[in-house]
């Protein structure tokens, strides 16, 4: 009985300390390209969006229980009528979205930058299906949505400052002229804006200082909604151009959205990125967590200090345990997973099934990509499919293979694997036929020149056949090999530097998506893919 007693005492100690010691994190807590994040809370339940720039489908859309552990449930922009992408760039397409909920409905309200302006979507599920665009007519970027009292207001930053103005949430009708209500603290681009309304008071908060290293968070606060506004005078409450940051891997913090818990407590999401080789970065601006609380006066203190760290030993909300990350994708099964991008709006047809032997003769289904006249470089809708690179430390791999309608392959004929940044900065591991020979090849693109790093003849026995290609990574560097079969060992073709792909060398406002793709002058043309393999 004794025993008993000491037993059911120790399985109570337990489950008591287990939920007390529910402490700590790791950021970011979506790592790679996944910036602008904006968050609402319905019940117990936390949604997340992502700017998605010239990629399609947009605005990733995420669900988690404690803001820690997130997971993917969709994609926002799913149909090429709710998103043009003609055209656009890395610096163009969709910018920084916000997610609201209201009386059963959930709106995403952003920018197509390039192609039309601001406009909202709705639904009644976050999973979608989402609704076909609603326009609006006070312009800026970065819009946002607070809802009061029967009414829906929007905010966005026409003119460099921050503007209110009414709308119908239905219709998108601007019912009343645009207000400005801040300019902010002086930082360049006031931008990112949000209201909240807490103690009476309604509080704007803004990113400024620009997307870069001089990113920062600043807030304001009024008795009424339209102003005036006054700034906090412990601006910015979220910056890392500060002493106290100068070596912290953790740069450029800013673009930030409130949110309050179920059990009262404050958190601010927002974007970071982590810095590799110096003052460099490549996986993209990241999304970050921080604690929040408030102090006597009113205002919001963001981690004790206005920094972050990437061990965060601070208590959370329970925490969910995480959903294994898939590593190996076959075909067609893995294609509805919503992690998977592609360029612009894609092209008709451009991936179909193909049927492939196994060397025991069993058959399995592969990913046949039509191959494009335009490469990734000409920035008009190539063929490609990728997935963003959310570790530094990642292998990347897969079986390729040329295919044609005809009896061979016409010159030019390609496919493989990339790293890419942006259409001037990209890394290519590629099979390719030239005059009936086939060859592998690493080929750099910077700045508008191509060059081949190396590149290899294969034996012109079966120009069918396939080849297996892996790309390997570090902080520092991109290795890149091939193989003809799996006995084989594997041949390093070359080695790349992670730096000619950062943002401050490559440009653009993403990060590096590690992707499949195929290009040829004619068509008739396709690569097909047996598996990507990607391990982070």
């Amino acid at each position: 009985m004794k025993k008993i007693f000491f037993l059911l005492l120790f399985a109570v100690y337990g489950v008591t300390m287990s939920a007390q010691s529910v402490q700590g994190y790791n950021n970011p807590v979506i790592p790679g390209y996944h910036p602008d994040p904006s968050v609402c809370r319905v019940g117990d339940d936390f949604y997340l969006v992502n700017s998605s720039f010239q990629y399609f489908p947009g605005v990733p859309i995420f669900h988690s229980r404690d803001l820690i552990h997130w997971e993917q449930i969709g994609n926002v922009l799913d149909r090429a009528s709710q998103v043009s992408l003609k055209g656009a760039t890395s610096w163009q397409g969709i910018y920084a979205p916000t997610i609201r909920y209201h009386e059963g409905t959930y709106y995403m309200i952003t920018t197509n930058v390039g192609n039309g302006g601001n406009f909202m979507v709705t639904a009644t599920d976050p999973r979608g299906p989402w609704s076909e665009p609603i326009w609006l007519k006070q312009q800026g970027i970065d819009p946002s949505l607070y809802f009061e009292n029967g009414k829906c207001y929007m905010v966005s930053n026409p003119d460099d400052a921050i503007w209110l103005c009414e709308i119908d949430p239905k219709t998108g009708e601007q019912l009343t002229e645009s207000r400005q209500l801040w300019r902010g603290t002086g930082g360049r681009y006031p931008e990112g804006p949000h209201i909240y309304k807490k103690d009476g008071y309604y509080y704007l908060l803004i990113s400024e200082g620009g997307t870069e290293y001089g990113h920062s968070i600043t807030i304001a606060r009024s008795k009424k909604i339209e102003g005036p506004y006054k700034a906090n005078p412990d601006n910015p409450i979220l910056c890392h151009q500060r002493r106290i940051t100068q070596t912290s891997q953790i740069q450029g913090t800013g673009h930030a959205d409130l949110v309050q818990g179920s059990d009262g407590s404050w958190w601010i999401m927002f974007l970071a990125f982590r810095t590799y080789g110096g003052n460099y970065h490549h996986l993209g601006r990241e999304t970050f967590l921080a604690p929040v609380e408030w102090e006597k006066k009113g205002w919001p203190v963001v981690n004790g200090n206005g920094t972050v760290a990437l061990s965060m030993n601070v208590p959370t909300l329970p925490q969910t345990a995480p959903k294994p990350a898939t590593e190996r994708f076959t075909f067609p099964e893995s294609l509805n997973d919503p992690g998977w991008l592609m360029l612009q709006n894609p092209q008709d047809s451009m991936i179909k099934p193909a049927s492939r032997i196994n060397d025991d003769l069993s058959t399995f289904t592969a990913l046949r990509l039509k191959a494009s006249k335009s490469t990734l470089s000409e920035n008009d809708r190539p063929s490609f499919l990728g997935r963003r690179q959310e570790s530094a430390e990642m292998t990347l791999a897969t079986r390729v293979s040329l295919a044609c309608e005809g009896d061979s392959l016409v010159d030019e004929a390609e496919g493989g694997l990339t790293v890419y940044q942006i259409n001037d900065g990209h890394y290519d591991l590629f099979l390719r036929c030239q005059s009936g020979v086939r060859s592998v090849g690493l080929r750099c693109r910077l700045k508008a020149i191509d060059y081949i790093v190396a590149e290899q003849t294969l034996d012109a026995a079966d120009q069918f056949a396939p080849v297996e290609l892996k790309v390997e990574s570090d902080e520092a560097l991109y290795h890149f090999y091939y193989r003809l079969t799996a006995d084989d060992e594997w041949h390093k073709l070359g080695t790349l530097d992670t730096i000619l792909l950062s943002s401050e060398v490559a440009g653009g406002f993403t990060g590096v998506v590690l992707g499949m793709y195929a290009s040829s002058p004619v068509d008739g043309d396709s690569a097909v893919f047996d598996y990507f393999e990607l391990k982070e």
